[in-house]
């Protein structure tokens, strides 16, 4: 999966960029997503960081946002769909970093709500050039994610949170193997943005696992939504994935309660999450936002659902 960015032909295309965002919100709007979050690299697309060959000028990561913009806002408008973005640095290019962070600065009004950092854990959680961005963004009022614990060990998500200052983790599932750490991101009500398909396909979590730490997750009240990933490469809708955490043992009141995570944690102010509490409220048929489960009825209806923290329609991994 580390190559797919390489694989797309749209990168270095600004039309056909604008026209990928543009779809996604079609395709999202289709599973009755209300709000996503997506993610990308901006220097993978462009054709002044990567290898892609400018065909019509060259394309820089800005304008990759800008056009990411358009696609967005044409998109939110026919299909009755909020969407964000959140730019990613990359651990294989922590060169990078300050840009991504200048940028998420710069469109901070425009549509990008957060910061990331993606790839191989393998390779360090976090250079220190990546270090300083996210401390920049956090010293900014930037809101801060990172791919961390999904391959790597509990630590990543405790230096996530302590040097990084992040406000979620993506995946996170390894923190459940030390005690101590993922006793600290219950207390601190630690977001976990996990994909369940993803989990397995990456072999982040074995399928022989005594338990999926997802299940750990629900049963232990954590806060955790769920999400697609990478839904170019894993072909799965939300649909799918709740079925497939329904075939793990979670409950149809888990994944309501997940959704109320993803709309309290989202990247949103705060008018903007009453709002998505508020329609979820009246999808699930619950006046209590705390969304309690015993008095949580779960609605056939999929018009609620919050997508995406790590929708990444163009891999990042």
């Amino acid at each position: 999966m580390k190559d797919a960015n390489h694989q797309f032909y749209f990168s270095g295309d600004a039309e056909a960029i604008e026209r990928v965002a543009y779809e996604f919100c079609a395709d999202s709007a289709k599973q009755g997503v209300l709000y996503s979050e997506v993610r990308y690299n901006p220097h993978l697309l462009s054709t002044t960081h990567s290898p892609i060959k400018a065909s019509t000028g060259p394309l820089t990561p800005r304008e990759v946002v800008r056009c990411v913009n358009r696609g967005f806002v044409r998109g939110s408008a026919d299909f009755n769909i909020s969407m964000r973005s959140i730019l990613c640095c990359l651990r294989s290019h922590p060169e990078w970093s300050n840009d991504v962070l200048e940028l998420c600065l710069e469109f901070q009004n425009d549509g990008v709500v957060g910061i990331d950092v993606a790839g191989d854990e393998a390779t360090g959680l976090a250079a220190p050039e990546i270090v300083a961005a996210f401390q920049g963004a956090a010293k900014a009022g930037i809101h801060r994610t990172a791919h961390a614990g999904e391959a790597g060990p509990a630590e990543n998500v405790l230096t996530a949170m302590t040097d990084m200052l992040v406000e979620r983790v993506g995946h996170g599932y390894h923190a459940v193997e030390d005690d101590a750490i993922y006793e600290e991101c219950l207390q601190r009500g630690l977001h976990f943005e996990t994909c369940p398909y993803s989990s397995v396909l990456t072999g982040s979590v074995s399928l022989t696992a005594r338990k999926h730490p997802i299940v750990r997750f629900a049963e232990d009240n954590a806060n955790f939504s769920v999400s697609r990933d990478d839904p170019t490469i894993t072909q799965r809708t939300l649909d799918e994935e709740y079925q497939f955490l329904r075939g793990f043992g979670l409950k149809d009141v888990h994944l309501t309660r997940a959704n109320f995570n993803a709309a309290r944690s989202s990247f949103l102010p705060s008018d903007g999450k009453q709002y998505l509490i508020q329609k979820l409220n009246e999808v699930y048929g619950t006046c209590d936002t705390t969304t309690s489960a015993s008095n949580i009825y779960t609605s056939q209806n999929n018009g609620g659902m919050i997508q995406q923290f790590l929708g990444h329609f163009w891999t990042t991994k």
